[in-house]
Formats: C-alpha cells, sequence, structure tokens
C-alpha cells in the first residue's frame, strides 16, 4: 500500500540506500556536481542508468516486453524524454500515485541493465 505521506523524493531516496549496496552500483550526483539532461538523477550500474527520479516521477530501464505488459496493464507509460511522442521502448515512468513497488521495479531494472554489462 502507497504511503501518501511521504514524497516522490524521500521514496526515491530509500530505494537509493537500499541498492547502494549492490556490487558496481553508485547514487545519482548531488545537487552541485549534477548536470541537467538525461539521467542527472539517475541510479547508475556499471555506469549505465537503470532508474532515476524526474518531476516526481520513477523512471527504470526494463525490457521492452516488461514495459509493454505494465502499459497495458495501465500500471504506466512508455518514456517520452523529449516530449515529441518517440517513446522509449524501455524505458518506463511511474507516477508518484502508481501503487506499484518502486523498490521491486528498481530491482527489476537493476538485475536488468546488470545483465547487459
Amino acid at each position: 500500500m502507497l504511503d501518501e505521506s511521504i514524497t516522490s523524493e524521500e521514496r526515491f531516496a530509500v530505494l537509493v540506500g537500499e541498492l547502494l549496496s549492490y556490487p558496481g552500483v553508485t547514487p545519482p550526483a548531488d545537487g552541485r556536481q549534477a548536470k541537467k539532461g538525461f539521467g542527472a538523477s539517475g541510479l547508475k550500474v556499471h555506469d549505465k542508468i537503470f532508474a532515476m527520479l524526474t518531476r516526481g516521477r520513477l523512471i527504470v530501464k526494463l525490457p521492452k516486453a516488461r514495459v509493454d505488459e505494465l502499459v497495458v496493464s495501465g500500471d504506466g507509460e512508455r518514456f517520452d524524454p523529449r516530449k515529441n511522442g518517440r517513446l522509449m521502448k524501455e524505458w518506463l515512468v511511474l507516477e508518484p500515485t502508481s501503487q506499484i513497488e518502486w523498490l521491486a521495479l528498481a530491482r527489476e531494472a537493476l538485475a536488468f541493465v546488470s545483465a547487459q554489462h
């Protein structure tokens, strides 16, 4: 069940804290070092982004078939980083109100991106 008393930023911070113990995982750059643009708030494994927080929404990289499944079920949408209709097939966006467990989905993303390394 979603705890609506915590912000998306707090939810993401918990997720980051949990996943930093995995080999190869590095935290997002802090505000002083962060660049603007794609992946600026990204959680990485072996220098590849697998999860990020953008405008309060969790964005994760998953296999296309898994993204398709979650989009069809109404649990997420494909990521459109430029807002021009060019959707990224392996990136899923979850709204802050999503009932899907962010940590579980981020672990799926971590496993997927790690396997590509």
